[in-house]
């Protein structure tokens, strides 16, 4: 059954998630970016908030492929308590590199999501790489918002590509990337582990404003 993730970029954000039907809460500010991140003081009181009554995922921001700064960006959000750590794959900068630091960190359980781009033209190859890391999954998102949701970015055939072999090596598996309501069935065909959503959560659909209680009702009906 898929789940649904709902990114929050404050603390009174995650209480108007909290009793609804979310499954994962997921930490990052869009205003900062694809993958913006929140300081370390708002996630942690943001986990103690939350207090283990959902899954909490956070991200390390828009930060470039280079080793010492992503691992030491991971390791200092290890210590917030958060349970999926979110590592943004941009373009260039040393993909291979980054992933021999970050088995560090997995080797200790922590359980680190990548997130690739589907605007980007990826290798898909490097979710064997991912899984030999110790990655606990994969999301596939969209970098540059203004060019649409995910399904208007990628075929169909290149997302269910990806799902095949994100599945095959037994990681998990989510899907976001301006999704809007009306992608959802689609999407739920394919049988990820869960899609991601924030605009379509927020007042008029934009997804630096705040959420809004009859936007989220409205996406979750449809699951």
């Amino acid at each position: 059954m898929t789940g649904v993730l709902a990114s929050v970029n404050s603390i009174e954000e995650a209480r108007l998630i909290l009793p609804t039907s979310v499954d994962i809460i997921d930490l990052k500010q869009p205003e900062r970016g694809a993958l913006g991140a929140l300081s370390i003081d708002a996630v942690k009181a943001i986990v103690n908030e939350v207090n283990h009554k959902k899954p909490v995922s956070a991200t390390v921001g828009d930060l470039p492929m280079q080793a010492k700064l992503v691992f030491d960006a991971v390791k200092v959000m290890t210590e917030t308590g958060v349970d999926y750590i979110k590592i943004g794959f941009f373009p260039g900068g040393d993909w291979q590199g980054t992933l021999s630091r970050l088995a560090d960190i997995t080797l200790q359980r922590h359980k680190l999501i990548a997130v690739l781009f589907a605007d980007t033209a990826f290798d898909f190859s490097i979710i064997e790489s991912l899984r030999q890391a110790g990655f606990y999954g994969v999301m596939l998102d969209t970098m540059d918002k203004s060019k649409g949701s995910l399904p208007y970015v990628m075929t169909e055939s290149e997302i269910k590509n990806f799902v095949s072999i994100t599945k095959s090596a037994q990681l998990l598996c989510g899907l976001a990337g301006s999704l809007k309501q009306h992608d959802i069935a689609g999407l739920l065909k394919l049988n990820v582990d869960y899609l991601g959503f924030r605009g379509a959560l927020c007042k008029e659909h934009n997804r630096t404003a705040e959420l809004d209680l009859d936007s989220i009702t409205s996406v979750l009906s449809c699951f």
